[in-house]
């Protein structure tokens, strides 16, 4: 395989929040429902998704090699970090191998080392010699070993709705969220209460 020459200046990563990691578990949707749905589909969606929500510069985007090759590793490595997370809001121990892949992929990541002006203020510099998958993601790995390693770990809940399972940080005053979004799952569950209390007078 050919090695494209690196970036002549390191571009700036902006800081991820830590929920990005969240973001990108969540964009397989209704994963307990007969049909999951799924928005990184094709290889496009993954590096749209990339560029606007992991917000990794159109210049790193555009020395990626091939992105139908990425796809496949991109959605494995998605799913690991689902089940990591998935295991702590149900307060059970993450898996060996879970975690040695979420490490393994941190390892190849870049480090935050150093800031760099970015235009609207500083951002980590993002130094490589190739654009790899790890490089594209670093966001999303940086988001969950932050996440990981904070006590906010233990606010990460999945929706009580069984056919959402929506994975989400629970920011609450009480700690006490239960749905995804109660406009949504959360309504949803109170209209078929209400309906069974209805049909149960």
């Amino acid at each position: 395989m050919t090695r494209r020459p690196p970036l002549p200046t390191p571009p700036a990563l902006p800081a991820a929040r830590i929920e990005l990691c969240l973001d990108y578990v969540n964009t397989r949707f209704w994963r307990g429902s007969d049909a999951p749905e799924e928005t990184l589909a094709a290889p496009q969606d993954l590096l749209a998704w990339i560029g606007e929500t992991a917000r990794v510069p159109a210049a790193v985007l555009a020395a990626a090699p091939d992105a139908a090759a990425l796809l496949p590793p991109a959605i494995g490595l998605r799913e690991t970090i689902h089940r990591l997370f998935d295991a702590l809001a149900a307060d059970l121990q993450v898996a060996e191998a879970d975690l040695a892949a979420l490490n393994a992929a941190l390892a190849a990541a870049p480090s935050r080392a150093s800031l760099v002006p970015d235009g609207a203020g500083f951002g980590w510099a993002l130094r490589m010699d190739e654009v790899t998958l790890p490089v594209l993601l670093a966001p999303v790995l940086w988001s969950a070993g932050d996440l990981l390693a904070s006590a906010a770990q233990h606010r990460i809940r999945r929706c009580a709705n069984e056919k959402c399972r929506w994975l989400f940080l629970d920011r609450s005053k009480a700690g006490t969220r239960r749905w995804c979004d109660m406009a949504a799952c959360g309504n949803r569950a109170k209209a078929q209460r209400h309906y069974a209390r209805s049909k149960g007078g």
